[in-house]
């Protein structure tokens, strides 16, 4: 969950509420003046929107054990990301199979802490490297981004 804060235009004040609205899974927007009464402050509390159910036309989001279903072990994943990292100063001169690979191991670790019911920063890592994926990708996509990891690791998979 996360806090956006808006300055607009009194008379745009509606059009941005749900224009966030669509984008996000939001709460009703609190609004203040400015300082200078000339436009408006709006404070919404947002989060995304969980990924859709399937359907024909939305995206597939597939189950953990579906995404994963032919990924090597953890440990293996973990010493060719180390060392293709090591092979390359700079991480963001590597590939797009760098990326996809590392998200979807931290996705891994993350899903097997939370299993375990154990509170680290795997969930964090697993979403950053998410977001570097997308980034990556150029992707107008608004989900959960360790979705789209799932979604694009089983699609890279099955072509391997």
């Amino acid at each position: 969950m996360f806090e956006i804060r808006v300055i607009c235009d009194l008379a745009d004040r509606d059009r941005v509420s749900h224009a966030l609205a669509a984008a996000f899974d939001t709460g009703p927007a609190r609004q203040y003046p400015t300082h200078d009464g000339k436009r408006t402050r709006l404070y919404v509390t947002a989060d995304h929107r969980p990924a859709p159910e399937p359907s024909s036309m939305a995206p597939h989001w597939p189950a953990p054990e579906e995404a994963y279903a032919l990924a090597p072990s953890i440990i293996s994943e973990i010493g060719w990301t180390a060392r293709t990292a090591a092979n390359r100063p700079f991480y963001d001169g590597l590939n797009r199979e760098f990326w996809l690979r590392k998200a979807a191991l931290l996705d891994r670790i993350a899903l097997s802490d939370e299993a375990d019911r154990v509170t680290n920063d795997a969930a964090d890592l697993a979403t950053r490297a998410a977001h570097r994926l997308m980034e990556l990708d150029g992707t107008a996509i608004i989900c959960a981004p360790r979705y789209y990891v799932r979604q694009q690791y089983a699609a890279w998979a099955k072509n391997q």
